[in-house]
């Protein structure tokens, strides 16, 4: 199992770098939102006022999310939230699960999860599997069991019991070495429904979860006490450098945002300035 974790780290930019391009116009459903209560309109809108037709309040002031549903593309980031008002309301129960079936059937996750067994196959990693046909199905298999206990635990049955939200609000403002310090903390501290700060049960103890069910299907050589904590320790290890990825990836996306618009604006002036310059074309005398 260690050697499983350690291809993991390099899996995820590998599979990223491959497949970004291509899955980039794939979508997938925000994780879920709480619904907003919205009181019925009881005074008509003033004359020329806009009009909202969906049913819900608009609010001019209202602060965005600028989390993307995917990093590069081709990562799920359906968890993380920024630390808004508009975001506080708690994840349902049946939210939670349905986050956990997202965690767990998203195609990137199967994507990563085969490219993970190809990279265990030919490097021979975990050799009690073997080699073959056969064996590459059974690192498959192990993978994608991975993949649905530990979303279960972590997503779903956990912070569902514990009443904790399983989301990852984004800090967004500070120094960057406070936001990486609170980035890399939440994996052992997370929000409560009613607001608070509590232990992050769900996702340590939904590793360790994850970790025990896994010596029922990997080979009884790579089955050991030890392995489950040190396989739980780099688990949250990269769960830790994950959340700073998201923490400042909005932000990546933002100065990648200004310097194309600085460019469009250089660009369009260039064309303006170099349109003035072109002499008139003067009528040909009768």
């Amino acid at each position: 199992m260690r050697l499983r974790k350690i291809y993991g780290f390099s899996v995820l930019f590998l599979v990223v770098a491959a497949s970004a391009a291509t899955c980039a116009a794939q979508d997938k459903p925000d994780a879920p939102t709480p619904k907003q209560s919205t009181a019925p309109a009881t005074q008509s809108s003033p004359a020329g006022a806009p009009t909202n037709t969906s049913g819900q309040a608009s609010d001019p002031h209202a602060q965005q999310d600028e989390n993307p549903k995917r990093i590069l593309g081709f990562i799920p980031n359906f968890q993380s939230k920024d630390d808004i008002p508009e975001n506080q309301a708690p994840l349902t129960p049946r939210e939670k699960y349905i986050l956990a079936y997202h965690q767990t059937v998203d195609f990137s996750a199967h994507i990563g999860n085969a490219f993970q067994a190809a990279l265990q196959q030919a490097s021979n990693g975990q050799p009690h599997y073997g080699q073959g046909w056969g064996p590459y199905a059974q690192r498959f298999g192990a993978a994608e069991a991975d993949q649905v206990t530990s979303a279960f635990f972590i997503f779903g049955f956990l912070p569902h019991v514990l009443k904790e939200d399983p989301r990852y609000f984004r800090k967004r403002y500070g120094s960057p070495w406070s936001r990486i310090r609170y980035a890399a903390t939440r994996t052992v501290i997370t929000r409560t429904d009613a607001g608070g700060r509590t232990f992050n049960t769900p996702q340590v103890l939904g590793q360790l979860l994850q970790q025990g069910i896994s010596t029922a299907y990997y080979p009884n050589q790579d089955r050991s006490a030890s392995g489950v904590f040190e396989d739980c320790g780099i688990n949250l290890a990269y769960n830790s450098a994950y959340n700073i990825l998201k923490e400042f990836y909005p932000d990546f996306l933002r100065v990648l945002s200004h310097r194309h618009r600085e460019t469009v604006r250089a660009t369009n002036a260039a064309t303006a300035s170099a349109a003035a310059d072109m002499p008139i074309a003067q009528p040909a005398n009768p």
